[in-house]
């Protein structure tokens, strides 16, 4: 926590003022993980429904993706802020609106044959597609804003303290959204949830920043880093390749677990699932970064790997409540140390005119991820049931691991000792961080 004091009073209020929107945009949006696939079942939707619904998320994310990084550094971290945090104010009360609405089903034809399309689940998807905005908004220019200010030196211990808004939030959401479902019903979560949001929007219009766009010389308004080229090169392409793979998983959790509990018959809050990760990924977060200032990110990366692996093969094996909770934690580990950890390499290996573009691609393979993993894992779930996919997911994220482990670098040795914490990171743009 020392380094908060070589900080002026201003940017530590600034830091402030920040914090407490991350924890009210994650509040917000986790609050509806053990609310919405619950409150989509009522409106008659099967289990590969649900998922194609909560992956909608995702779709809207990977659509939103390219246009937001780009803005962050074009026109500055705070606008694409604002942005993020908006969705997520506005969403719950999208979601809302369906409750209230008819119950609407409609036949058309097409050919032949007849088509039934349910607008209460197409409005819905609709509404979940432009709640993804946020975190292709907030999360880069969150992310941004703070390895814009970190010294080199310092940039995983800072990144560790302010990503704490994430496992906090991610343990007071679902607990709070869980709570209010049972004792209030659906119509009073989703309004906190909106409320959190809002307290968010007004913390992030006191937030400055100190990043300044770098403006561009006359006549050329060609883009010097094309966007989706990037993703392409060795020092985005793996990162986004693990993400994909934990995004797989994340999606499986985000969007089965309340579903899988019922289906074994564990009597268990489902929110207390996601607050033992969140109480999990916290501890963990003030341990790594500081410890990746020392001593590379590579280790800690290959470690969240093999521990997210864990996981997923718990919740498969899991048949109570304590084995559910365990599996909880364990993945909260994982997160708490990949998350972090991506951001940081992100920060390493980009300029700070490209670096809402970096970050933002290596975050394309996680959004990927979790619009995949809702409708596919939904249909093999209605055939083999919630247990199997969370195996499949135990898979995805070991090929993540054998990924990382052996093309984290530019060939084989390389990515071996960088792996393991032996070798340097070759593609690091700062002198400081290269020659470590």
């Amino acid at each position: 926590m020392k380094i908060f004091l070589s900080f002026s009073p201003a940017l530590r209020f600034n830091l402030a003022a920040l914090f407490v929107a991350g924890l009210c945009f994650w509040a917000g949006l986790a609050g509806l993980l053990p609310i919405l696939p619950l409150f989509i079942e009522t409106l008659g939707a099967s289990g590969q429904q649900i998922g194609i619904v909560m992956a909608s998320f995702a779709l809207g994310l990977l659509l939103a993706r390219p246009r937001l990084s780009r803005l962050a550094d074009e026109r500055g971290r705070k606008l694409v802020l604002l942005i993020g945090i908006g969705a997520i104010a506005l969403a719950p009360l999208g979601y809302l609106s369906i409750k209230v609405l008819p119950h609407t089903v409609l036949s058309l034809p097409w050919g032949s044959q007849q088509v039934t399309l349910d607008v209460s689940l197409l409005a819905i998807m609709a509404i979940r597609a432009f709640h993804g905005l946020s975190i292709a908004a907030f999360v880069v220019a969150y992310s941004a804003l703070i390895v814009d200010i970190s010294p080199p030196q310092n940039r995983g211990e800072l990144i560790g303290y302010m990503s704490l808004v994430n496992p906090v939030g991610l343990a007071l959401g679902p607990a709070l959204g869980g709570f209010l479902l049972e004792g209030t019903g659906f119509e009073v979560a989703f309004l906190a949830m909106g409320i959190l949001g809002l307290i968010g929007l007004l913390c992030c219009l006191g937030v400055k920043e100190t990043y300044q766009p770098r403006p561009r010389s006359l006549g050329n308004t060609e883009e010097p880093h094309p966007f989706w080229r990037l993703l392409w090169t060795p020092r985005v392409r793996t990162p986004a390749i693990i993400l994909l793979m934990v995004g797989l998983a994340f999606g499986t959790l985000t969007t089965f677990v309340p579903l899988y509990m019922r289906e074994s018959g564990v009597s268990l809050n489902v929110g207390l699932i996601y607050t033992a990760s969140a109480l999990a990924s916290f501890t963990i977060r003030i341990l790594v970064g500081r410890a990746s200032d020392r001593h590379g990110r590579g280790r800690f990366i290959t470690l969240s790997l093999a521990l997210y692996t864990l996981a997923m093969a718990i919740f498969w094996w899991a048949d109570s409540a304590s084995w559910f909770l365990l599996a909880g934690l364990v993945q909260g580990m994982a997160a708490g140390t990949l998350i972090p950890m991506i951001a940081a390499l992100m920060g390493d290996r980009s300029e700070s005119d490209e670096r809402g573009r970096v970050f933002g691609l290596a975050m394309v393979g996680f959004d990927v991820g979790i619009a995949l993993a809702g409708p596919t894992f939904g249909g093999i779930a209605d055939a083999i049931g919630y247990r199997g996919i969370f195996g499949l997911a135990a898979l995805m994220t070991l090929i993540g691991l054998g990924v990382f482990v052996t093309a984290s670098s530019k060939d084989l040795p390389h990515s071996l000792r960088f792996a393991l914490g032996r070798g340097r990171d070759v593609y690091a743009v700062d002198p400081y961080v290269a020659g470590k």
